[in-house]
């Protein structure tokens, strides 16, 4: 009879564990939820904050030495002249000058976007013409 009494004092010192297992689950879960959230919210702070891994590459390219504001000259075929004579002055390009050339003339151009007027953006597109007439490639 006496262990019997024990085993039913144990019995209800595990039910009263037992039963406070649930309450400990939701304050775990809602301590990892918190956790996750102030993730999350320090997440979208950092990513908020423009990335100008664009500008850098305009302004620290390895591959070409740009004359300054080659890209906002009115004529065409001064920006063709003048980045060709970048091109094939450069030796630290990785592939022939036309092509080093067209990609930062492309580069440009879509990196701008909605930024180019209607006329900037005509004469990049023709400068792309240009540069191909320089260079004696045919479209």
């Amino acid at each position: 009879m006496g262990s019997l009494f024990v085993l039913g004092g144990v019995w209800e010192l595990l039910s009263v564990q037992f039963s406070l297992v649930p309450v400990v689950l939701i304050v775990a879960g809602a301590a990892l939820l918190l956790s996750v959230m102030r993730r999350q919210s320090a997440q979208a702070v950092t990513q908020s904050k423009p990335r100008r891994w664009s500008q850098r590459v305009t302004e620290k390219s390895n591959a070409l030495d740009l004359d300054p504001g080659v890209f906002t000259l009115g004529d065409p075929r001064a920006i063709a002249r003048s980045l060709k004579r970048s091109a094939e002055r450069s030796h630290r390009r990785k592939t022939t000058p036309y092509q080093s050339a067209m990609s930062m003339l492309t580069f440009y151009i879509n990196r701008a976007g909605r930024q180019l007027t209607k006329a900037q953006r005509t004469r990049l597109e023709r400068a792309k013409d240009e540069l191909r007439a320089v260079f004696g490639k045919v479209r």
